[in-house]
């Protein structure tokens, strides 16, 4: 497996390391569905514990999608870079000539496509289930869609640190949820102006900027952060 991860991590190669990181999310099929199920399943059971006003489930749904879509993200960064350290593969990739950030990258890019981009598809459904009001399922996606490529960016930073713990996953939520804190204000506060009548577009920027700073950034802390882990 780790073979087919060696190719030249930038140019051409960087597209064909994308698609096997693809082929091989796919093939991992608990790896996707557990976080989707987790996602679907917390929040159609929110109803049940909140109680069946539609009042109170209109005004609570944003927060309760976005917090659910954040940890559904965070339960899924703990493999991101688990199975490439535990087969080798990570500690070749790191010996390559190439920038280890476009491995980084392609392998976030993954994470997002298998997590983040299912979780902003479903979102509307999850919204109509705790009535949400017809004028914020756009901003929600949207949001959805900006900030969930956030969190995968994000995430793979504390991932990367904590790769070579046997039981990473407390470790791995300290470090990186005060990160997500901003990406879950803005993400509520786009669907909640969108409700109360009000622009959104101030929200969406500073989610579209907190995303440029994550791409430019996170991949080559990562980075750094798996050389600090391989060393170890």
């Amino acid at each position: 497996m780790g073979v087919n991860r060696l190719d030249t991590a930038t140019g051409p190669g960087f597209y064909t390391l994308l698609r096997t990181e693809l082929l091989l999310a796919l093939r991992s099929r608990s790896d996707i569905v557990n976080p989707l199920l987790f996602f679907v399943t917390v929040l159609a059971m929110m109803p049940l514990g909140i109680g069946p006003d539609p009042e109170m489930l209109s005004r609570m749904a944003p927060g309760l999608i976005w917090v659910m879509a954040l940890l559904a993200t965070l339960l899924s960064q703990e493999s991101l870079f688990r199975g490439d350290f535990e087969d080798g593969s990570l500690e070749q990739l790191s010996l390559q000539p190439q920038p280890l950030y476009f491995a980084v990258l392609a392998k976030v890019a993954v994470h997002w496509l298998v997590t983040g981009l299912p979780l902003a598809v479903l979102s509307p459904m999850l919204g109509m289930m705790l009535n949400l009001s017809g004028a914020g399922y756009l901003p929600l996606v949207i949001s959805l869609l900006l900030g969930t490529a956030s969190l995968s960016l994000i995430g793979a930073v504390g991932a990367a640190l904590t790769v070579a713990l046997r039981r990473p996953g407390l470790l791995l939520a300290l470090i990186i949820m005060p990160l997500y804190v901003p990406v879950l204000i803005f993400g509520t506060g786009t669907v909640q102006a969108a409700l109360d009548g009000y622009s959104y577009s101030a929200q969406l920027a500073v989610l579209a900027a907190i995303l440029a700073a994550a791409l430019a950034l996170a991949p080559l802390a990562a980075a750094g952060a798996v050389r600090i882990s391989l060393d170890h």
